[in-house]
């Protein structure tokens, strides 16, 4: 291949269909004499030029390699520039794998024409923004990633996705002490916060990890846990690291004024699954769908419970007859 001169005013020539589109806009249709000077053409290429502007996505090839980039020809009246910086989000091969020549593919404009008509462009930015979609996408599906922790601050740890920098806040993290050993291990997280216009990425470990554990579950399915909180809604149940909700209304088919009453932190307790939310973390369950009659729960709960395996299997029948 011929040798090209070294020069970021590299032009590549337009072509025929070029010629033609601007022959024809600017030629008098009563005029058949086809005539007008270079000077005339050389201005109607300059009002008819590409119409380019900054963060416009474009097609092109690479057509010639610098030590700081490569010309990438987009149809202009110059050879447009990719540095090689801007080659890609992650760069672990050279550029002249990441951009091979005459190899069609998209760039985003991110410096508008100098003065001779070059622009610059970039893969970097594009794969971004690309990468921000996807990302968008993963939380409205609540989907989990696989990210490579970094580094540690005050308030958690920092990660690598896909060459994009996220947090992870302590307060999501599985292992929350010697946040050092953590660096250079890889975490599956759910996405808390997705904010391209911020550039704000946090997660969560700790989400991801009950959702897995969420998805090993089955609604209908007897439970045992500790309830680990009283609110004046519900009972917060501990499942093996996951968090359940036994709503105030669910606990007794009868009328519950004082749910303190009824139920104690640390007691053990069995109910079934009503719902499940892998997205969101949610489980919510039930303990009146275990009651012979209404208000069981409230004078016989030792009894209850400790028929409660029984209970569940009568309830799971119930159920199969109520759907087939």
């Amino acid at each position: 291949m011929q040798t090209l001169k070294a020069s970021k005013k590299f032009s590549v020539r337009p072509s025929i269909a070029c010629y033609k589109i601007v022959a024809r806009d600017v030629v008098d249709p009563l005029d058949d004499t086809l005539s007008f000077s270079a000077d005339d053409f050389a201005q109607a290429l300059a009002q008819h030029d590409y119409a380019f502007a900054v963060g416009q996505t474009v097609v092109g090839k690479a057509i010639h390699y610098e030590s700081d980039g490569v010309y990438i020809d987009i149809g202009g009246k110059a050879a447009a520039f990719l540095p090689e910086k801007e080659a890609a989000l992650n760069r672990p091969l050279p550029l002249a794998e990441l951009v091979p020549l005459d190899e069609e593919r998209e760039f985003v404009i991110i410096k508008g024409q100098d003065a001779d008509g070059q622009i610059t462009l970039s893969l970097r930015r594009l794969e971004l923004q690309r990468l921000w979609s996807r990302l968008l996408e993963l939380q409205a599906d609540h989907q989990s990633i696989q990210v490579t922790v970094t580094g540690v601050n005050k308030g958690g740890v920092t990660v690598n996705v896909e060459g994009l920098r996220g947090f992870i806040p302590r307060s999501h993290l599985l292992s929350r002490d010697h946040l050092e050993d953590l660096v250079g291990s890889q975490l599956t997280v759910s996405l808390l916060e997705v904010d391209p216009n911020r550039k704000k990425l946090v997660l969560s470990n700790r989400m991801a990890e009950q959702s897995s554990r969420i998805g090993e579950l089955e609604m209908g399915q007897l439970v045992s846990g500790t309830i680990s909180d009283l609110k004046p809604f519900g009972a917060f149940v501990q499942l093996q690291g996951i968090t359940g909700l036994l709503h105030i209304k669910e606990v007794s088919q009868n009328f519950i004024p004082n749910l303190n009453a009824v139920l104690k932190v640390g007691e053990p307790i069995k109910a079934i699954i009503l719902d499940l939310d892998p997205g969101r973390g949610r489980v919510s369950l039930s303990t009146k769908v275990l009651e012979n009659r209404p208000g069981e729960i409230l004078d016989s709960l030792e009894q209850v419970m400790s028929e409660a395996d029984i209970r569940a299997r009568r309830y799971a029948e119930k159920l199969r007859q109520q759907t087939s």
